[in-house]
């Protein structure tokens, strides 16, 4: 059973989100460009990507793994955008807007990963 990752809100808000912190990153220092720069990055994208490939899997359980990886990834990047707003790398309001839409990335994953979850 494949399930089609472009109707789920939540990649619909992951996806946004990578063309955001790429645009955003695009502004860090060159010195950054292979630490905070490329963390942040590749934590947006693993996001967007880990929804796209459970979406793929079979079954509910490899699904459920992936949207669990998701999540780490949207609260990583969440993290990464606050420490890039305190070295004063992004300037406050974007970064506090970023960070609002990886909170409700995060609420939005969590939902789907309990409604998926079986009763305990």
């Amino acid at each position: 059973m494949s399930r089609d990752h472009r109707k789920l809100r939540v990649f619909t808000l992951a996806d946004g989100l990578v063309t955001t912190i790429y645009t955003i990153t695009q502004r860090f220092p060159a010195a950054e460009r292979f630490g905070l720069q490329r963390q942040l990055r590749r934590a947006a994208v693993s996001a967007a990507c880990n929804i796209v490939e459970g979406c793929a899997r079979r079954g509910t359980n490899e699904y459920l793994n992936f949207l669990n990886i998701a999540a780490g990834s949207a609260s990583e990047t969440r993290y990464l955008v606050d420490v890039s707003c305190r070295l004063g790398f992004m300037g406050e309001e974007e970064g506090q807007a970023a960070i609002a839409r990886y909170t409700e990335l995060a609420a939005g994953l969590e939902a789907l990963i309990q409604s998926l979850s079986p009763e305990p």
